[in-house]
């Protein structure tokens, strides 16, 4: 029976970012192959504020009134046709971006509370966390890269609707498999909706301390130029002229997998400070070899950028849940995680996706300049190493000896 549970688990992650990994790394393309270059950043600005947004929904609806698989099952298939009609608007004899962008917000605002309703189904069906979690959480990468694969590598459909629309088909069929799920009672009925609670406040004042201060800040500034890279690279990747974007940024979900695996070795190593140093360093890294590579369109580092996405995140985003989980006491450990998406998915990468849009437009002429992609990406690199430096110089945790115990419960 705790076969077949976790074999369904498998394919509900799958399923999970599937649905977001078809249209998230294609997205930018299809805007320019439609005249939409300059909002580019809006439509990933949604993903922001559906981080901000989702849990004040989770506290005050979902968690407190409706089971959470029917809840999870409604949300998918209203996200699902959002994002199946949004290229309608941008397409035909009267396009309208302001249509465009609306229902591409609204697709984002139901699905960003599924990514963590699906973690909580995983969760509270499984009995060893730890241990199986991983294994299952492992199939959304798959589904992210199986997705790039499907609509850039085999379909080379990059600039046009049909990777929204296979997101589409994908959230509604995630929605009605959502329904066949376990019954699951909603998790915090009866309790009382408390802002605090939602955004973390509580968890905050509890766990607060000058290194956790640090730490959160870090983590705060480094979400600003982290918001560039899905926004931007493929239609960077696009410019330089190599073939099937959203394929070659699945590499970096591969790259992502490996560096997972190796994470609970240099956290118990070196700890968090260098395991997040680490990852700011990828960061700044990555920025370095796409600004260089920009006037040559050089290959190789521009896929050794993206290949860095492991790094990256792993370090600085799973390292930094891994953190906060072992910091907080069980009865405020889902506050700090909640406090953690907040200020990362939602206020860190929302300023930073407001922040790109304004240089992309600034910077860039027609997008199609390479000499202006290296000015581009030169300002996050500066922001990058920056923010790396004040780490090391403010960050004075002492190395944590403990063994990894979670892993990230967001998207990619």
């Amino acid at each position: 029976m705790l076969k077949y549970i976790k074999a369904r688990l498998s394919l509900m992650m799958f399923l999970q970012f599937f649905i977001w990994g078809a249209w998230y790394a294609t997205g930018g393309n299809y805007m320019k192959n439609h005249g939409m270059t300059d909002v580019i950043y809006l439509a990933y600005m949604a993903s922001a504020v559906g981080s901000i947004v989702s849990p004040f929904f989770l506290g005050a609806i979902a968690d407190r009134f409706f089971p959470v698989q029917k809840v999870l099952g409604v949300m998918h298939i209203l996200s699902g046709i959002f994002v199946f009609c949004a290229p309608f608007f941008a397409e035909g004899a009267s396009p309208s971006a302001p249509l465009f962008l609306g229902f591409l917000f609204l697709h984002m605002l139901c699905y960003m509370p599924t990514v963590s309703l699906a973690t909580a189904t995983a969760f509270h069906l499984l009995n060893n966390k730890e241990k199986e979690f991983p294994v299952i959480r492992v199939f959304g990468t798959l589904g992210w890269i199986a997705a790039g694969i499907i609509v850039s590598y085999l379909l080379q459909a990059d600039a046009t609707a049909l990777p929204m629309r296979m997101s589409g088909i994908g959230g509604i069929m995630m929605g009605l498999y959502s329904f066949t799920l376990p019954h699951i009672p909603p998790r915090g009925a009866g309790k009382k909706f408390s802002v605090r609670d939602v955004i973390g406040a509580d968890a905050f004042s509890k766990l607060k301390s000058k290194s956790f201060i640090i730490f959160i800040t870090g983590l705060l500034l480094i979400s600003v130029p982290f918001a560039a890279y899905f926004t931007y690279v493929p239609v960077y990747i696009g410019t330089a002229k190599i073939a099937d974007p959203a394929f070659k940024m699945t590499f970096g979900q591969m790259s992502e997998v490996i560096f997972l695996l190796i994470l609970p070795w240099f956290f118990s190593k070196f700890g968090l400070k260098w395991v997040m140093l680490t990852g700011m360093i990828a960061w700044t890294l990555r920025y370095a070899l796409f600004a260089i590579a920009a006037p040559e369109a050089t290959v190789w580092m521009i896929m050794v950028g993206i290949l860095l996405h492991g790094a990256c995140y792993d370090f600085v985003y799973v390292a930094g849940q891994v953190y906060i989980d072992q910091k907080a006491t069980p009865a405020i450990r889902a506050q700090a995680q909640a406090m953690f998406v907040f200020i990362s998915y939602g206020v860190g990468q929302g300023l930073g996706t407001l922040a790109a849009g304004f240089i992309f437009n600034h910077v860039m002429s027609d997008g199609n300049s390479l000499t202006q992609w290296r000015i581009f990406w030169t300002i996050p690199l500066l922001f990058a190493a920056i923010v790396t430096l004040l780490f090391i110089i403010g960050f004075k945790e002492n190395k944590n000896p403990q063994s990894i115990n979670a892993v990230a419960e967001q998207g990619e």
